[in-house]
């Protein structure tokens, strides 16, 4: 079967073998040059990581506002800027403007771009109109727009060089996540699993936009794009082992989205990738282990074949979307060195594994409330090896339909959702934004109609007994499974981390606080309010020699989608309007870019 998928994905992708490889050395090259902010995440690792050292420990509590930029959009603002030499790159949420601003010149607008977008999109889409972020390569800017498009932007002019239909937004099919440009290739995934979305991640040829591969969550092996060599926790999977996962044909409306992060490894020539939870969320209707939803992923850029995959949360019965961030590192456990992948996921459990192998490594919960698994069984001896433990008592499936399960932690956006961690090679730790929430969920009944919602439960959100906070900050060592250090905070941490070569780590508040810790101990260094709430990624750069902060504020999200969307029903937003009323105490709506340095 092997020949056959490579007889068929490669065949477009060696037209331009030839240049593909430079075009990837070149963009690699330029991520490692601290002054720019070329990818999503800074690198191909996903580290959100910078070099730049200019702002430290010592003196990051003298930083101010140097200047700032308006959106000119509500909603939430999810995703930071791309910076690329004197430009800056900056994009918003519905309608998905996209404006280049001129740091050499009071940063004027060079262009801006505003796609002509159904509006009807927007009720199709889950948990907030957000987007997370542009990707660049080949002179060109690249958007995942709300209605599934992706289009190639001019990075000189703004004008449109080519776009690709994703997915078909009556269906149910949405854009909000950033793409990754790998080689001669973007790759994208697509959101709807609340739709009942048969969800890919998918590669197009960066010059014009043509189709290479996709490869679903689920379906058979032609689909999903495995073969005989595909292994899971070392073994091969065999044949059609989504197929026999799911009741008859219920892996064509089987959910598994892939809106989240990628990363690349381009010495083993592999991306990485989660998928999400498996449609709907009543457990009852769909028996079985739903594979490959609530997947990591591990491909081959050209062709999209699997190489190995790891599902975290078999038959899932929560809501905990594994489509988290995968963070590439080199380290050693046990003596060893070792190219590890570090994901924290949905379901409260911290992994790292062995990113050339998919060999599981370590499996901890990040924070200690949550409470429907007691952990997962590392015995390579064991049947369930791999799989975690499920405490009846926060069993959806065992409540059944119409039975309302009280108690589960985490909540459905889990321990944490899209927000991303970063990794600092000083420290070898991880910088986690958390949610500290949990939940009741309560099942129910319903049927399949293509572009209405396919979710079939209602929650409630709060936080853990006890307690009133509903984030935490931490510091997590991947290679033991440990909490090093942890910062309480009032609300939900929906910001991106950034830590620097400074000893400083920073991130933001859903009241709008943009903070800098210090990476080794945590204690907070600074912070300043800003206009609105945080759920934007803190970014750094240079420019003209002086190293500058900068962060999208513009409260929304699942978190915030009460304020965004005008919610007042407790059970709306899929129960985070009522777990997450407080915050309109706090900070209101506002789309706002702002930047920061050290006085001169």
């Amino acid at each position: 079967m092997r020949k056959v998928l490579l007889a068929t994905y490669l065949g477009s992708a060696a037209v331009l073998a030839v240049g593909s490889a430079s075009a990837n050395d070149e963009l690699n090259k330029m991520s490692q040059n601290p002054k720019d902010w070329v990818m999503p995440a800074g690198d191909y690792a996903n580290s959100r990581y910078s070099k730049l050292n200019q702002i430290n420990a010592q003196n990051v509590g003298k930083l101010q506002v140097a200047w700032t930029f308006s959106t000119g959009v509500l909603r939430g603002h999810e995703g930071g800027p791309l910076i690329i030499g004197n430009v800056m790159y900056v994009h918003t949420p519905f309608p998905n403007k996209v404006y280049a601003l001129d740091l050499s010149n009071e940063n004027k607008i060079i262009w801006s771009y505003e796609p002509k977008q159904d509006p009807n999109v927007i009720p199709v889409m889950c948990c907030d109109t957000v987007n997370r972020g542009l990707a660049f390569s080949d002179g060109k800017i690249f958007l995942h727009q709300a209605d599934d498009m992706l289009v190639a932007l001019d990075a000189k002019t703004g004008k449109q060089v080519w776009a690709a239909k994703n997915g078909d937004p009556t269906k149910g099919q949405t854009g909000t996540s950033a793409p990754l440009v790998v080689k001669d290739k973007v790759l994208v995934g697509t959101s709807g699993g609340e739709f009942g979305v048969q969800c890919s991640m998918t590669a197009y040829d960066v010059k014009d936009g043509k189709q290479v591969w996709k490869a679903y969550s689920e379906g058979p092996d032609d689909q999903i794009l495995f073969d005989d060599k595909t292994t899971a926790l070392g073994k091969p999977v065999g044949k059609d082992s989504s197929l026999k996962t799911w009741q008859g044909d219920q892996w064509k409306i089987g959910g598994g989205c892939t809106w989240g992060w990628v990363s690349y490894d381009p010495t083993l020539d592999l991306i990485y990738y989660g998928s999400g939870n498996p449609s709907t969320w009543n457990p009852k209707q769909r028996p079985g282990d739903n594979k490959w939803s609530m997947t990591v992923f591990a491909r081959n850029p050209d062709t999209g074949l699997a190489k190995w995959v790891y599902q975290m949360t078999p038959h899932d019965e929560w809501d905990y979307d594994g489509v988290n961030e995968m963070i590439l590192s080199d380290q050693s456990i046990n003596g060893q060195a070792r190219k590890l992948l570090t994901h924290f996921d949905r379901n409260g459990l911290a992994y790292t594994m062995d990113r050339a192998t998919g060999e599981l490594l370590v499996a901890e919960k990040y924070d200690p409330k949550v409470n429907w698994t007691s952990g997962v069984d590392m015995d390579k001896n064991s049947p369930t090896y791999g799989r975690p433990k499920v405490l009846d008592a926060a069993s959806t499936e065992k409540g059944g339909e119409d039975h309302n399960t009280k108690g589960i932690c985490p909540a459905a956006l889990g321990t944490k959702d899209e927000q991303p961690a970063a990794y600092s090679p000083d420290t070898q730790l991880f910088y986690v934004p958390t949610n500290h929430v949990c939940m009741d969920y309560e099942p129910f009944k319903v049927s399949y109609t293509a572009g209405q919602p396919y979710v079939g439960a209602t929650l409630s959100m709060y936080p853990p007994q006890g307690e009133t906070n509903m984030g935490n900050f931490i510091a997590w060592d991947g290679k033991t499974g440990k909490i090093v250090w942890s910062n309480k905070e009032q609300f939900s941490v929906w910001s991106g981390a950034l830590a620097t070569a400074g000893g400083v780590v920073f991130y933001g508040t859903l009241e709008g606080y943009l903070k800098a810790v210090d990476a080794k101990t945590g204690k907070e260094l600074y912070k300043f309010k800003t206009p609105s709430g945080i759920i934007g990624n803190v970014t750094t750069y240079e420019n003209n020699g002086k190293q500058y902060v900068a962060v999208l504020s513009g409260v929304g999200g699942w978190a915030g989608i009460g304020l965004a969307a005008g919610l007042t029903d407790p059970t709306a937003g899929l129960g985070a309007v009522g777990g997450y009323a407080a915050l309109s105490n706090y900070t209101a709506l506002g789309g706002t870019l702002t930047v920061f340095s050290l006085p001169n």
